[in-house]
């Protein structure tokens, strides 16, 4: 049974909450609420604007990362304790800028990053937080991923691992079990049942996932109905500047 810390990455709106709940629902596996910790504060150490700051300590770059880290897994160590749980996770979407510098301050690390079609991610930033994160997102959504795949080709495949939002939600037991086999980790059926778990988030993330699984007609823990979500949520001009900014990477990605 492994103990090696894992990062779910991926850019905003392409269900990495769902998949940290379905994750923390395993009993060896504590994925707690959404910190950025760890890039914030290496920023400070390897931005040079900060960095003139801290290299007058004498101390070098590499130090200070092992602090931090060292730092971070214990609190995460501590936080997996208090629940019975022998191993964590952590979901911050905007590591998927930073694996490079994850997988170095964490060599035995695995990556997991979810992947969403990127016209239902701007459809979703539309509908969450307004019309110009929508067009801001027809960029964003294109450099996760390529930033992230490109971190991810530099890693060895147990270290970094791709899924689909729209394989998780349609096959969730094949899909999640594959994630699974991938950290080592033994299948359980508590992972298909995330919605009967105790998780650590805000009273409003709940709500809303209960509307929308009343509303999905498959009755599951996971709803379906917010894929291809954008054939209903994107406008002419969204839709348009979607095209022209992401259609490369639609296609490498086989979104048609």
């Amino acid at each position: 049974m492994s103990s090696a810390p894992i990062f779910i990455v991926g850019c905003h709106r392409s269900g990495t909450t769902l998949l940290r709940l379905i994750l923390d629902s395993h009993p060896h596996i504590s994925c707690g609420p959404e910190t950025r910790f760890l890039t914030e504060f290496a920023d400070r150490i390897t931005g040079e604007r900060h960095w003139q700051h801290f290299e007058h300590y004498g101390f070098s770059r590499e130090y200070w990362l092992q602090l931090v880290a060292a730092m971070f897994d214990r609190f995460q160590s501590d936080y997996a304790a208090r629940r019975g749980k022998t191993r964590w996770a952590d979901k911050t979407p905007r590591y998927a800028l930073s694996v490079p510098l994850i997988a170095e301050m964490y060599p035995d690390c695995q990556i997991v990053h979810l992947i969403r079609d990127g016209r239902d991610v701007v459809a979703s930033h539309r509908t969450s937080w307004g019309y110009l994160s929508g067009i801001k997102a027809t960029a964003k959504w294109p450099y996760y991923i390529r930033m992230a795949r490109e971190a991810g080709r530099q890693l060895s495949p147990d270290r970094y691992h791709e899924l689909r939002y729209e394989d998780l939600v349609l096959d969730t037991r094949a899909t999640v079990g594959r994630l699974l086999e991938f950290l080592g980790e033994p299948w359980d059926d508590a992972v298909l049942r995330h919605d009967e778990q105790e998780h650590d988030v805000q009273a409003r993330y709940y709500e809303r996932s209960a509307s929308r699984r009343a509303a999905s007609s498959n009755g599951g823990a996971v709803y379906r109905a917010r894929v291809a979500a954008a054939g209903r949520d994107l406008d002419p001009v969204l839709r348009a500047i979607t095209t022209l900014t992401a259609r490369r990477t639609l296609r490498e990605l086989g979104y048609r």
